[in-house]
């Protein structure tokens, strides 16, 4: 895994703009993993790429995690101090499929699904037509008493014993944190986003860069590519000299 400079860092938010928590994913892990083709990353289930970014994250800005949320009762804001390895999952599970299933008379065989499959379901705002989509892409096969059955045939039971056995097999892609407020003692679970929150603290990232290349370039007229290609280290001594 490579880190991500400045500059890189700057070209991923920009061509990250208008695009969808999917596509940063694959953006951050492209540049982050060169090596591997970018339909490979995109076929990973969702688990392993969010590991992937937990690692990248963890490199970029260290392995302390710091969440924000606010009480579902009160609206009290929470502060949630977390490290890597409270959001981090056992990978020595093989993901790669196909599973099955068997459920109210059914056989299921299906597969774990993949950025590909929420790329698919991009433009879809109907949560229940969203799932339908997805259920249609990884289920390969479904059986009753010995006959193939189609996935609109099939009882929203079982596609909900399928979403549950899905999330038990990959855990890292469902990370759900355990909260309660102080103030008025409100329980509940949050979940955990590594693609958004990595993408907010990349977003964080680049206007701190945007404001130091602004001020080293208007006091010592230096050019943007000469002030990225520095090391952070050497940029802040700089801006420390301005700042006397």
């Amino acid at each position: 895994m490579l880190n991500l400079s400045a500059s890189e860092q700057l070209d991923i938010w920009e061509a990250g703009l208008a695009r969808s928590p999917a596509e940063w994913a694959l953006l951050l892990l492209a540049r982050a993993y060169p090596d591997m083709e970018i339909e490979s990353l995109a076929g990973l289930c969702i688990g392993r790429r969010d590991a992937l970014l937990i690692s990248l994250r963890e490199q970029l800005f260290g392995s302390n995690l710091a969440c924000v949320t606010s009480c579902k009762s009160c609206g009290e804001e929470l502060e949630l101090d977390l490290h890597s390895r409270d959001i981090l999952v056992r990978d020595d599970v093989d993901l790669s499929g196909p599973f099955s299933l068997s459920t109210d008379g059914f056989e299921i065989e299906f597969r774990l699904p993949n950025s590909f499959d929420l790329l698919a379901l991009e433009g879809e705002n109907d949560i229940s037509s969203a799932r339908s989509i997805l259920m249609e892409r990884c289920v390969l096969s479904a059986c009753k008493d010995g006959q193939m059955t189609g996935m609109q045939d099939l009882p929203t039971s079982v596609g909900n014993a399928l979403s549950e056995r899905m999330s038990r097999i990959d855990s890292q892609a469902d990370i759900r944190l355990e909260m309660n407020c102080p103030s008025c003692g409100k329980s509940w679970q949050e979940i955990f986003d590594i693609v958004s929150f990595l993408w907010r603290e990349i977003s964080s990232s680049v206007q701190h860069i945007f404001r130091d290349v602004a001020t080293l370039a208007k006091f010592f007229g230096w050019k943007e590519k000469d002030i990225l290609a520095m090391s952070e280290y050497r940029r802040q001594i700089y801006l420390e000299m301005v700042d006397q």
